[in-house]
């Protein structure tokens, strides 16, 4: 006969804390069939109160952080997060902690929290692609799975996860690929960092680059972050685009260039000048996968270009623009993109 498995008692359960910013997750809509609806409707202790699972593998705490769509997460609101994470997580009585937010610039936060979070202690970020009125709304379990990863001592030490649809992912990897699938989030360069099926775990690998506890940028006392614009490249692309982040005060950009990090002659040109000038510029590409590659098809150490490595775009912007705090030289800001 098979042993009954035996529940801890309600005061030995990991103690987790959910900081709400709102997204999907928290939207509604006038009807469970319709695709249009209003994101950051919902307090995070409704949405504990919609999944009262939770309580039973779990000591459940929310706080709400924020109320708005991921299209409005400011760096104001992630440098508070990232300052609140580290509070709470330097106290002996949490153990975890779930930030729900919204799928559309959810890769970003959790790029910037895997750089700035100084803990061991798991912090999961999830979301939902269908909002809390929907038919088959998919934020419910993907709250309860990601409290689960949160609680579980096994996700320490693994950076910021992002759980959705099953799926745990690394922060460093992750990509939204669908406008409205719940399959939306992949990791195409290294892979997941494990699974969550109704809150049992599995993890098949730890991060390959640094992050949180070993990460050198700290946000505590920051206020703001030095501008650092994204200009796609496209065929026949203007290279007064260049000048123009120049004019508004961007200290870099970043080219979500073609293929491995390419652009036209005439961009190159400029960019190559307003790196002369001290502009950090970084070649990523606005393909999905793959990585942009040093001195390949463009001459980065006589342009004095940085090449993004494995970082996406919008992670590329994420990284300079922390690197940024402090006084860098150009290689010493190439060296990060390996080594985060």
């Amino acid at each position: 006969m098979q042993a009954k498995r035996i529940r801890p008692r309600p005061d030995q359960l990991p103690r987790v804390i959910i900081l709400a910013t709102g997204g999907t997750i928290a939207g509604s809509a006038e009807s469970a069939t319709q695709a249009g609806y209003a994101s950051g409707r919902v307090t995070v202790d409704a949405m504990i109160g919609a999944v009262p699972e939770m309580t039973e593998i779990a000591r459940i705490r929310g706080e709400q952080v924020a109320n708005v769509g991921s299209q409005d997460i400011t760096f104001a609101i992630m440098i508070d997060l990232a300052n609140r994470i580290n509070t709470l997580l330097g106290a002996d009585d949490v153990d975890g902690v779930v930030v729900t937010h919204g799928t559309d610039t959810m890769e970003e936060t959790a790029h910037f929290l895997n750089l700035t979070v100084k803990s061991k202690k798991p912090v999961v970020m999830t979301g939902a692609m269908r909002a809390s009125t929907a038919i088959s709304a998919d934020g419910p379990l993907n709250l309860y799975n990601a409290v689960a990863v949160a609680a579980d001592p096994d996700a320490a030490g693994r950076g910021t996860l992002v759980v959705m649809n099953d799926r745990i992912h690394g922060a460093h990897s992750l990509t939204k690929t669908n406008t409205t699938s719940v399959e939306t989030f992949i990791s195409p360069i290294n892979g997941l960092i494990g699974t969550v099926n109704y809150g049992k775990t599995e993890y098949f690998r730890r991060p390959f680059r640094k992050h949180t506890h070993k990460s050198q940028f700290s946000v505590e006392g920051v206020t703001s972050l030095p501008r650092v614009d994204i200009i796609y490249a496209c065929a026949d692309m203007p290279a007064d685009l260049i000048d123009g982040s120049m004019e508004r005060g961007a200290r870099g950009i970043v080219i979500a260039g073609d293929g491995n990090g390419n652009m036209n002659a005439a961009t190159i040109q400029r960019a190559a000048r307003a790196a002369q000038k001290g502009i950090f510029i970084v070649r990523s590409s606005r393909v999905p996968t793959g990585k942009v590659g040093r001195n390949v098809e463009i001459d980065d150490d006589r342009m004095g270009f940085i090449a993004s490595d494995e970082l996406n775009p919008a992670k590329a912007r994420i990284l300079l623009m922390l690197a940024l705090l402090k006084k860098r030289g150009l290689g010493e800001i190439q060296q990060l993109f390996y080594d985060y």
